[in-house]
């Protein structure tokens, strides 16, 4: 642990301190580090420090195999306390290691669950047990525009009704100087714009039958799949020439700063928005993709580990006790420019964008879970790097694409 802890502060990485009495270290491995998403951490450090928990961080890169690195450190001797991750497998390994730990007792003695929405619920559920807690809820495919740039043009997204009718403004866009639609080009953006597109266009019947936890071959074979990739080409034929390995996080700066319209990416957008001084609803518009059928929903799940001493196993419970309290949550949802998982919320930290998601998630059966928490890993994997190759090469054909990814699917889940 002096290794790990030297490693940590030789980063530079964030460390609160608490009274040295009754502190308990906690590692905390996460993989944050866009400016609004480090706000929002402050604000679980801050309530940390007050209730005596010293906060030793480990931060990762946000695309680098988080699950993978996680592992390494349980089987290298250097387990972390707290760790985000989504992908149940992962729950499933860390417990036939006797490092499983289930939250299910503690949220019910506290009466979390009643007020946590059905697509919370299931994200944080593996094998029936609550093995992981929230803190934030996005929308994977979620469009934010400049209310600025449109009024300018002559656009009004809100009146899209199918991706067609957003199409067909791109030349009114791109005469105008600007953008039409700003993406980042690396793997796991152009792997959530697909799965956020099967869910626009399949709905969650085709979604489950992709991504589910028994995918179907057939589903290869569905129309709306094969216009899933058809839409990715438009959109990649349709981007700016500094989209390649452009980050999230700067491709919002660029809809910020009017160089394009808008941007389909999940709502943590959001809080780029507001580092920057932005309201939403006066500064920037937020709809879902146009016509979506079926909103893929990302719920900010972290664990904790078991089989540890009796005081971390203490201070992990009250950590993730912490985290979902209401007045906490919706600060930390605030400052990360998610929507809060809680329905119970004080409701001077929900803006327009907050209140629409909530809106839209009132019907269970137009949502669907993020992959990562449901999908086998090595399939996901084979439906990024195949859309992602797709994206890289023009010359690659929807036809192509659909016949890499069978033969995938015959190696991995047959």
């Amino acid at each position: 642990m002096n290794l790990l802890k030297a490693s940590v502060a030789g980063l530079g990485l964030m460390t609160a301190l608490a009274p040295a009495a009754r502190a308990e270290e906690l590692v905390i491995f996460q993989k944050w580090s866009s400016p609004a998403e480090v706000r929002a951490l402050r604000v679980l450090q801050d309530a940390a420090t007050e209730r005596g928990i010293e906060w030793i961080d480990i931060t990762i890169p946000h695309d680098t195999g988080s699950n993978v690195s996680l592992l390494n450190l349980v089987t290298g001797g250097q387990p972390p306390n707290i760790f985000s991750e989504k992908n149940p497998a992962v729950y499933r390994d860390l417990s036939e290691m006797g490092l499983g730990r289930s939250l299910s007792a503690e949220f019910e003695v506290a009466g979390v669950m009643p007020h946590l929405p059905e697509a919370v619920r299931r994200s944080i559920t593996v094998d029936g047990e609550i093995r992981s807690f929230p803190l934030g809820l996005h929308i994977d495919g979620m469009l934010f525009y400049n209310t600025e740039v449109a009024e300018r043009i002559g656009i009004d997204p809100n009146g899209w009704s199918t991706l067609d009718e957003m199409y067909a403004d791109f030349p009114k866009i791109e005469a105008a100087g600007v953008v039409p639609l700003a993406l980042g080009a690396q793997a796991w953006q152009v792997g959530y714009l697909t799965h956020s597109l099967v869910a626009s266009l399949g709905g969650a019947d085709l979604f489950n039958r992709i991504y589910g936890p028994e995918p179907e071959l057939a589903a290869l074979d569905d129309p709306a799949f094969a216009a899933t990739f058809d839409w990715l080409r438009k959109f990649q034929q349709a981007a700016d020439n500094g989209s390649s390995n452009r980050d999230w996080n700067m491709t919002t700066n660029m809809v910020i700063n009017g160089d394009a319209l808008m941007q389909i990416h999940g709502d943590w957008m959001k809080g780029e928005w507001r580092a920057a001084g932005k309201v939403a609803g006066e500064d920037f518009g937020c709809i879902k993709i146009p016509g979506a059928e079926a909103l893929p929903v990302t719920v900010d799940g972290w664990g904790v580990l078991g089989g540890q001493s009796e005081a971390k196993d203490a201070a992990e419970i009250e950590f993730a006790l912490m985290a979902v309290d209401p007045a906490i949550n919706a600060e930390f949802a605030y400052e990360k420019g998610a929507t809060p998982i809680r329905t119970d919320v004080p409701t001077d930290r929900l803006d327009i964008c907050s209140i629409k998601t909530l809106e839209m998630l009132e019907d269970p059966a137009a949502q669907v879970q993020n992959p990562h928490s449901m999908t086998d890993a090595d399939w996901q994997s084979a439906i990024w790097e195949t859309a992602f190759n797709f994206w890289s090469d023009p010359s690659m054909t929807t036809e192509e694409a659909i016949t890499e990814l069978r033969d995938s699917f015959d190696v991995i889940l047959y």
